[in-house]
């Protein structure tokens, strides 16, 4: 009874082990925040990349079309923008989405390659 009395005593006293590492409530709570900020940033370039008017993949084929044979983007119900675009309504947003996610990519990429080489310094 006396080891588990003395085990809770140590563990409920507020004598810091030198040994034990430091966790600052603040870096913790900025990290959670982080971790969201940067899973809502790839949700929407994801989401407006893929999803939002029907996606980019569904551009590609009838942009090809036009570029590259006789049709027109009248043919894929392209009236006048911005209000009756027909297939390509959105496109300007999957754009955008799909150069910041390039970005995004190259910059994982850069960081991440750095590390690598920072790494193999260290070592």
């Amino acid at each position: 009874m006396k080891r588990i009395l003395a085990a809770l005593i140590s563990f409920l006293s507020d004598r810091e082990d030198p040994e034990e590492p430091q966790y600052d409530p603040a870096h913790v709570g900025a990290m959670v925040v982080l971790t969201l900020i940067a899973m809502s940033m790839l949700f929407w370039l994801l989401w407006s990349l893929l999803v939002f008017g029907g996606g980019i993949q569904a551009k590609l084929l009838p942009f090809f079309t036009i570029v590259f044979t006789a049709r027109t983007a009248a043919d894929y119900g392209y009236v006048g923008s911005p209000f009756a675009m027909g297939v390509f309504e959105g496109w300007l947003t999957n754009v955008v989405a799909l150069v910041l996610l390039v970005l995004v990519t190259c910059a994982g990429w850069y960081v991440f390659r750095k590390a690598q080489e920072n790494g193999r310094q260290g070592n």
